[in-house]
């Protein structure tokens, strides 16, 4: 038996030995932040709360509407000593099947937009959904944010990890972002200040927390023109992506000169699977839970294509999306 053979015997036994654990908390289990109506929860799972649809339960787990109720949630955890987990639209998240230990906090209902006509500016609050926010522009006829219209994140999410498509990505046009610091305070950072490179910025791995992000955009513009551009940037995106079951989108970041697609689809690993993961067969960059996956067959996938890659482009490919947890070893 050759030694890829082998691993991909461990990969198989792996997946299918891996036990699933669950954090032990009592279900059921609720609090409320001081002053607020915000409950405080444990042993929520996180599972729906992903576009893979995998995941174990948060140790806790709160989900803030407003500013005040995001702030409270920082502290609490601040003063217990937890770490802190903050998920957007669970869309570029890989949840290990063991759950999160700490506060999970979800920016999903953290929404509001202001457009200002007389700047150009519009600044969106951290959970906002990206789509929404380029279709809202477009309406205006606001041009810079045709090229988000497909990525199913929050704009706290983009702000993060710098998003992008079709040659563009969020820092083309962000001014600036609110981020809540550990001891409470708010900051006020630039394009210049987070560092951005391709799809990352300092933030990522960084214990401040996006509140809200301005944008620069193009006004006056024909609104019918900038939605016909929106619409036809959505058809592109789903003409060559998998959008047919659940993912992550792209899994693995873009090595120059080649896209990882390319690279995974040239050793003929399109429709390879372990467990319930495989790897797409419109776009090899994209691992689908075809029905029953657990996140560590998607895990056990993913450390798979890097090896295979490896093993014959002499590069290693690096996970795009946000691996999170404890994982079976390989």
């Amino acid at each position: 038996m050759t030694v890829s053979n082998h691993f991909s015997q461990a990969l198989k036994v792996a997946s299918s030995q891996a036990p699933h654990i669950k954090i032990n908390q009592p279900k059921e289990t609720s609090l409320y932040l001081p002053g607020t109506e915000c409950a405080i929860k444990s042993g929520v799972s996180l599972a729906s709360l992903t576009s893979f649809k995998v995941g174990g339960p948060a140790e806790w787990y709160v989900a803030p509407r407003q500013l005040s109720e995001l702030e409270a949630s920082f502290e609490w955890a601040i003063s217990k000593d937890l770490p802190i987990t903050l998920l957007g639209a669970g869309s570029n998240l890989l949840v290990s099947d063991r759950g999160l230990s700490g506060l999970v906090i979800c920016t999903r209902h953290l929404r509001s937009t202001h457009f200002d006509p007389q700047t150009g500016q519009v600044t969106a609050a951290a959970g906002e959904p990206l789509v929404r926010l380029a279709w809202q522009a477009a309406e205006r006829g606001w041009q810079g944010l045709e090229w988000a219209v497909g990525i199913p994140g929050t704009v706290g999410g983009a702000a993060v990890m710098n998003a992008g498509a079709h040659n563009s990505c969020t820092a083309d046009t962000l001014v600036n972002a609110h981020v809540l610091c550990p001891d409470g305070s708010i900051q006020v950072l630039t394009r210049e200040d987070l560092g951005y490179s391709y799809r990352t910025s300092i933030l990522q791995g960084d214990k401040r927390l996006v509140t809200q992000v301005t944008f620069q955009l193009e006004t006056g513009a024909d609104p019918a023109t900038v939605m016909a551009s929106t619409a036809q940037h959505l058809r592109q995106r789903h003409s060559t992506q998998p959008y047919n079951k659940p993912s992550c989108g792209s899994v693995f970041r873009n090595p120059k000169p080649h896209a990882a697609g390319w690279l995974i689809e040239q050793i003929g690993l399109k429709g390879h699977r372990i467990g319930g993961a495989t790897v797409a067969e419109r776009h090899a960059n994209f691992i689908l839970n075809s029905g029953g996956a657990t996140a560590n067959d998607i895990f056990q996938l993913i450390r798979y294509v890097q090896y295979k890659v490896e093993e014959h482009w002499s590069l290693r490919l690096e996970p795009e999306v946000k691996i999170l947890g404890d994982f079976q070893p390989v």
